[in-house]
């Protein structure tokens, strides 16, 4: 961590002690811990939805619930997160701190695959969050997007993929591809306005005209 990243952290709101705890817990017990959304990350996820008032979300890739649970935060208090993880070998370390947290009343988990509990929630969507299978972007995209309402919002990570979105991409890297296939899907996409943080590995928010 630079100076300037350890600037920014000492004057933006805390994560508080159960997000610190599960912050240790995957660094010391998980094989990628960097995929949690962290800090700052987090904040932002929260204060998005402190201004936008979403009544129902959904999470495509829990992993943690570190995002979930910075989500859950900033909503009222009659809003629900639906977040999905296709991995139930992650529940036991998820649930953990989902069952600890205040908002937990706020979260619904779903494990399976997305393209099929998404379309079985019934739900009309107010925002998105998109941080699972970077091969499967697009799809996600095309999956979520007419359950969206008008004004909706859609956050992609990991847009920038560590750079290599500006690179030519090797053939065998489908996860690259996926995001470059993604990137230039919402580029030509005239339903939506969009803007690209480069935020840690790149967020991406998505504006549902």
């Amino acid at each position: 961590m630079n100076l300037l990243d350890e600037y920014i952290l000492s004057h933006i709101d805390r994560q508080g002690e159960l997000l610190e705890e599960l912050t240790r817990d995957a660094n010391v017990n998980l094989l990628r811990p960097r995929m949690i959304a962290g800090h700052l990350q987090g904040r932002i996820l929260k204060m998005l939805c402190r201004i936008l008032h979403p009544r129902r979300i959904v999470e495509i890739g829990t992993y943690t619930g570190y995002a979930t649970l910075c989500m859950a935060e900033g909503l009222d208090s009659d809003a629900i997160i639906h977040t999905i993880e296709i991995d139930e070998e992650m529940e036991d370390f998820m649930m953990k701190y989902i069952t600890r947290s205040p908002y937990k009343d706020r979260i619904k988990v779903h494990f399976g695959d997305a393209m099929d509990v998404i379309p079985s929630l019934g739900e009309t969507l107010d925002m998105v969050f998109i941080d699972a299978d970077k091969r499967l972007y697009a799809d996600y995209y095309d999956l979520v997007f007419p359950y969206l309402r008008a004004g909706g919002v859609i956050v992609a990570d990991n847009t920038l993929w560590d750079g290599k979105v500006a690179a030519i991409p090797q053939p065998k890297d489908k996860q690259t591809s996926g995001i470059l296939r993604f990137n230039d899907k919402i580029k030509e996409d005239a339903r939506i306005e969009k803007v690209i943080l480069p935020l840690r590995d790149g967020l991406t928010i998505i504006w549902k005209k």
